[in-house]
Parts: structure tokens; C-alpha cells; sequence
């Protein structure tokens, strides 16, 4: 199988949000791992240069260089690639692909891949979002129901660390939280409004991965409570929420039984014929380009859902010519993400006796779907949810021709104007997984690598359109009956991939001819190899994503240490 030091007991790939979670879970467990991540090491407090800056030492004052951004079109447009933090985010001009239909693949490629700047909302799944696609017939029926995985949406809260309130909602289910931030009165005005006014709409705190009051297992992870300074995307020096960096990862290297390889990118994926199961991994090293095999029982994906596809579909031998588990020829198709393009805003001139004064890390009000819920009640499937903003800010201070001590003093004047209260809300809707939104690989371009270059098809489609429209007719509705005025709804018309929230095209199911995985994440086709990440979802519903990838991704490695352990998937 290879020598001592290319062999372990388990791989994975991929070393972000569900990628730290399988390793953790597999070092616990006591498998020596090792875990596989295309880019360079990001250690935690260590590779955080701009975590304590101030906003003069940055040479750009926050903003991205008109030369950076004339380069990189795509990642440009993802809300946190600003100057300090370009340093995580993947360049175009570096890793391009190929676009049949237009769509933004914002990437991290580093050790915490994009755990270190993603939002950090992180709300359950609920039995109606398992049992979307049996109920209307889109997309195929998950293998696994809502408290299949409630036990491990627990388990990976309680480590990771969430805030919010016990709202009490069977639409979005209640987890293991520290206290949540408060709302503003404006969002709480919002709330009453809307629970006088419809009785299945509900506004509620978002659910958030940060620690506003640690546990005993946050401070033994080294954490701190968050300091609500909103700099989460360089890093947070406190450990103040969430990512692979300061959690999973240092967990798993504490066992003793952790390999960690950065520079290491994964070509493929090695099938032995003979003995009819996945057996390592091809590596070819970032900067040296030299070629190596790694060998282990059994293979976790956890390379982000565009990754792990490319790998599969890069994975081919006589047994699986068209891929590895590619047997139903399904292998990069319904792919899916999530609509962000609908935009609402407006402003509201009451309680004006009232500011806001102190930050929070994120987050805001929070309403969940409320459209198709119980019964099918639009001319469109599925539904949506959103954000619900309301800030005050102080304006009105003219500092022409001031410089020095004169210009501080008037900038830290309280006596100035505050504004109006802004209102803001974004729609967070669910795309149906279809057969024409797939992924393949480029039959003549590779990257520098030798690895074809992945090549997307993906777009909306009426389903959606419908949905903005909805999105747009409900909101304004609400921000009249709440008294706001001056509402401006809006389409970004943004490509789909800018959401950030790429699922699909390795999706579980109970059929293998209809699916690529079964209800514990392994390869219908080849069972010791797992995929945990967004690849594997079947539908996508409306919830930010990254805590049901955590939670997957635990119970699957679990499930896997028990099948090894009884001598099943050897």
C-alpha cells in the first residue's frame, strides 16, 4: 500500500468548516489522519496580520486597490474581500475556471479555507426543509430526517459555540445556545408588527457562531467571548467565534494523531480494481509540483462542494471511467445555491429618542421562511428567508479644511445629528436542484497542476424569478404595515455563487440510481469514501448552510470510526 510514513489510517481533504470537523472527529476517535489542504498554513493568532489593526495603518484605508480589483472581477464583488482581508481570498487571475453561464466562485484556499470570513449565521434545518422534496416531487427525497441529525446539530453547537434565543418555532428548531445580542427597538418594533399581522411570520434574533458568555470547552479551546468588534474576517485574536483555526483543527492536533499537509493539492482520488475500494489520494505539492501517493482505509471529501465534485469527476480508472461512484452518470449535476438577489430598504422617522449605540457581531433580526411551509400556497416552489436591519448613524458633520486635533474634536462631537433609522432586508431564497445546473470538467484547459480546469453551467431560472418578485410584494407590504417609508426594493441581478453557498452534485439519497451517497455520506458506488461537504446536499432550503455541513460532517465520521471499528469498511 506505500511506506510508513504515506500511510494512515484516514485522509481528508479539505481543511475548512466540515473538513476540521472530520478530522477532529476521526483524531478523537483515535485514527491517525492526515488532513490534506490545497493551501498554505494559516496558523491561529500567528497568521492574522491585520487582526489589531486600525483603520489609518491600512495604506488604502480599508478599500481593495483599483489595480486589485480591475484583475479580479469576480472575487471583487464578495462583500469581504476588502483590504484587510484580500490575503484569504483567492485571486482570479491565480485559479481561474471556465464559465459557460456566469457564476462567482469566491474561494479560500488556506488552512481554515473559508471558516476564517464566512458570516457566521448558522440556523437548523427543520423536518419541513428534509421533507421539501418528497412533499413537491423536485429534486430527489434526503436519506435522513430531521432527527437524524438533531443529535449532532447539538453536539457540534455546543463545541462550536452558537448564540441565539429558544424561539419556540418548529420551522427553524431550537439548538444548545449562549445568550443572543439584542435587537434594536426598530427591529423589535418590526417584530411586533409583523406577529400582529401574520400569524405563521415571525421575527426573531439570528442564530450566530459566537461566544457572548464561553463555556468550560471554549475556554479550554483557548477562547474568549467576543468582543462584537466586527473585524471577524481577518481572523479574531479572542477566539471569539467560530472557524477551523482556533477549534477543530488545534483539537485534533492535541490528540497526537493529526498529519497536517498545506501545499498539498489533491489531483484525484486512487481506486484499486482488485480490491474494489478507494485506497489513497494522488497529491501533487503546490510549489514543487512533485507527485505523491497517500494511502489509508478510508477517504473523506470535505474539499468544498466545487472541489470535491472536481475531484470525483478527476477520479476516473476502467471501473469508474466517468469518475469515481459515477456509475448513474449524476456525478456534477443538480447543483444548486441559494438566490441572494433581492434587495429591500427603506427608513423609519419614529422612535427617534432612541440610537443605536453599541455594535454587534452580526447578524440582526432574522425571519425565517414562511412561503410553502405547510402546504403548498404560491405559484413557486420552495421559499424564502431573510435579514432585517435597522441602524441609526451619526451624519451631519462637515470636516472641510479641518485637520489634526480640530478634525478629532469634530469627529468625536456627540452633539451632532444622528440619521433616521435605516432599514435594510436581503431575501435568502431556495433554488431547486435541477439536471441543466451542473458542473464538468474542461476538456482542454488545466491549471498549473496538470488538473482540468472545473467548468459551470448554473443559472436561475422562473422559479426564482417568481420568488424575487414574492420576496419584494410581501416585504413591501410589511414595511408599510411597520410605517417605514422611502422603501426601495431592488434586484442585484448578481450571478449566482456570490451567496457563497455552492451545494449539490454529489447529493444523498436513498437510490443509487438517483443519487451519488447514502444516509451516512459514503459513495453509493464506493462506501469508504465520504462526502461531507456542501456536494452532498439535495436540496438546499433557506438557512444558512455551514452548521448542517458541521453537523453532517461529525456524524458521518463517526459512523465511519464504528464501521472500521466492526471491520466493515477495511
Amino acid at each position: 500500500m506505500g511506506n510508513n510514513n504515506n500511510t494512515f489510517e484516514a485522509i481528508v481533504i479539505g481543511s475548512g468548516m466540515s473538513g476540521g470537523w472530520s478530522a477532529k472527529e476521526l483524531c478523537e476517535r483515535g485514527l491517525k489522519t492526515l488532513l490534506l489542504e490545497r493551501g498554505r498554513d494559516v496558523k491561529h493568532l500567528k497568521d492574522y496580520p491585520t487582526m489589531n489593526m486600525n483603520p489609518w495603518e491600512f495604506q488604502h484605508r480599508g478599500q481593495v486597490p483599483y489595480e486589485i480589483a480591475k484583475e479580479n472581477p469576480v472575487i471583487s464583488r464578495c462583500y469581504a474581500f476588502r483590504e484587510d482581508a484580500m490575503h484569504f481570498f483567492v485571486k482570479d487571475k491565480e485559479h481561474p475556471y471556465v464559465q459557460d453561464k456566469p457564476f462567482d466562485w469566491i474561494r479560500g484556499y488556506q488552512v481554515g479555507g473559508k471558516s476564517i470570513m464566512w458570516a457566521r449565521f448558522t440556523q437548523r434545518w427543520s423536518e419541513f426543509d428534509f421533507e421539501g422534496p418528497a412533499r413537491d416531487g423536485f429534486a430527489v427525497d434526503w436519506p435522513i430526517r430531521y432527527k437524524d441529525i438533531a443529535p449532532w446539530y447539538s453536539y457540534v453547537e455546543k463545541f462550536a459555540g452558537i448564540s441565539g434565543n429558544k424561539d419556540g418555532l418548529d420551522i427553524l428548531p431550537d439548538g444548545e445556545f449562549l445568550p443572543a445580542w439584542e435587537l434594536t427597538c426598530v427591529e423589535n418594533h418590526f417584530k411586533d408588527i409583523v406577529a400582529q399581522n401574520y400569524k405563521e411570520r415571525h421575527v426573531i434574533y439570528s442564530r450566530c457562531a459566537h461566544l457572548t458568555k464561553p463555556e468550560p470547552i471554549h475556554v479550554e479551546q483557548g477562547r474568549v467571548q467576543c468582543q462584537a468588534r466586527n473585524l471577524c474576517q481577518r481572523g479574531c485574536p479572542f477566539g471569539g467565534y467560530f472557524n477551523a483555526n482556533s477549534t477543530t483543527i488545534p483539537w485534533a492536533q492535541k490528540t497526537g494523531k493529526l498529519t497536517l499537509r498545506p501545499h498539498s493539492v489533491v489531483h484525484s482520488i486512487i481506486y484499486d480494481e482488485t480490491k474494489g475500494k478507494a485506497t489513497g489520494v494522488r497529491v501533487i505539492d503546490a510549489v514543487t509540483k512533485e507527485s505523491t501517493e497517500y494511502f489509508a482505509d478510508v477517504i473523506f471529501l470535505n474539499a468544498g462542494a466545487v472541489n470535491s465534485n472536481l475531484i470525483l469527476l478527476n477520479s476516473t480508472s476502467r471501473r469508474f471511467p466517468n469518475g469515481l461512484g459515477n456509475d448513474n452518470g449524476l456525478l456534477g449535476k443538480y447543483f444548486a445555491f441559494h438566490n441572494y438577489r433581492g434587495r429591500i430598504s427603506a427608513r423609519y422617522d419614529g422612535l427617534m429618542n432612541f440610537k443605536t449605540e453599541q455594535a454587534r457581531a452580526t447578524g440582526g433580526a432574522y425571519i425565517p421562511r414562511f412561503r410553502n411551509v405547510r402546504k403548498q400556497d404560491t405559484g413557486f416552489l420552495r421559499g424564502y428567508a431573510s435579514t432585517f436591519n435597522a441602524m441609526r448613524y451619526r451624519g451631519g458633520v462637515n470636516t472641510d479644511g479641518l485637520f489634526g486635533e480640530e478634525l478629532k474634536n469634530k469627529l468625536m462631537d456627540t452633539s451632532a445629528p444622528l440619521s433616521p433609522w435605516y432599514i435594510g432586508s436581503q431575501c435568502m431564497g431556495e433554488t431547486i436542484p435541477k439536471e441543466t445546473n451542473f458542473l464538468s470538467l474542461d476538456k482542454d484547459k488545466k491549471d498549473e497542476w496538470g488538473i482540468p480546469l472545473m467548468k459551470f453551467k448554473v443559472d436561475y431560472d422562473d422559479n426564482d424569478e417568481k420568488m424575487i418578485k414574492d420576496f419584494t410584494e410581501q416585504f413591501t407590504e410589511m414595511f408599510e404595515k411597520a410605517g417605514f417609508t422611502e422603501i426601495h426594493a431592488t434586484d442585484s441581478k448578481q450571478a449566482p455563487g456570490l451567496d457563497i453557498h455552492e451545494m449539490g452534485g454529489i447529493r444523498m439519497g436513498k437510490d443509487p440510481k438517483t443519487s451519488l451517497l447514502n444516509a451516512w455520506n459514503q459513495l453509493h458506488a464506493c462506501p469508504n469514501v465520504i462526502v461531507s461537504d456542501g456536494a452532498c446536499m439535495t436540496s438546499t432550503s433557506t438557512q444558512n448552510p455551514s452548521l448542517t455541513y458541521m453537523a453532517l460532517a461529525a456524524r458521518a465520521a463517526n459512523n465511519a470510526v464504528d464501521l472500521i471499528k466492526k471491520g466493515d469498511l477495511r
